[in-house]
Parts: C-alpha cells; structure tokens; sequence
C-alpha cells in the first residue's frame, strides 16, 4: 500500500470526510510529508472504492456544487490494521538493526 494510500484510509477513520477534508487531514497526519493533490486524491478515492476499502457516504450542496463525503468500510479498516502492523513491524526491524551496529560500532572504539 502507498504512503498516500495509507493515510488517505487513515485520514477517514472515525468519520466520513469530503475531498478537501481527506487532503487537509492527510497533511495533518503525515506531518506535511505528503501533500495530495485534488485531482490525485479523487484518483485514489475512485480505486479504494472499485476494492470496496471506501465508499460514498453522501452528497451535499455547498456554494453551488455537490460536495461529496466518503467513509471508510469494514474492509478499509482492517486494511489499515495490516497496513499499521506491517509497517509497525518493519520498524521494529530496522530499530534492530540499527542497535545492533550502535553496538558492533561501540565495542570496535
């Protein structure tokens, strides 16, 4: 799963968000490092959809044009689970790692 991926099904956990809503908490949650685009959001959005991850939750008229709000599936949030427990994995991993050769690099000096 992307970076992107990721915090756009994070970014609607616990409740369902417009577009604008999804892009301005997913640069919240990522601390800036990612920046989505409208245009790639909707990308995004249409395909967690076609996997049945998001769906739409409803419409609403907003000065003019039709704002709609998506929430996350059942399906979406296990996926965010393994996605957390990977990653989380992962970095217990490479934590491992890196202590190791702090180690290896203490005794050599």
């Amino acid at each position: 799963m992307s970076e992107p991926t990721f915090f756009v099904l994070t970014a609607l956990v616990g409740e369902p968000r417009h577009g604008y809503g999804i892009v301005g908490e997913v640069d919240q949650l990522s601390g800036g490092r990612v920046r989505l685009k409208v245009g790639s959001l909707y990308g995004i959005l249409d395909r967690l959809v076609g996997e049945g991850l998001v769906e739409l939750d409803r419409e609403e008229a907003y000065q003019g044009r039709l704002r709609r709000y998506y929430r996350i599936t059942n399906a979406g949030l296990e996926a965010v689970r393994a996605e957390a427990a990977r990653q989380a994995a992962n970095a217990r991993a490479a934590s491992r790692r890196l202590r190791s050769i702090n180690l290896q690099l203490g005794e050599a000096s």
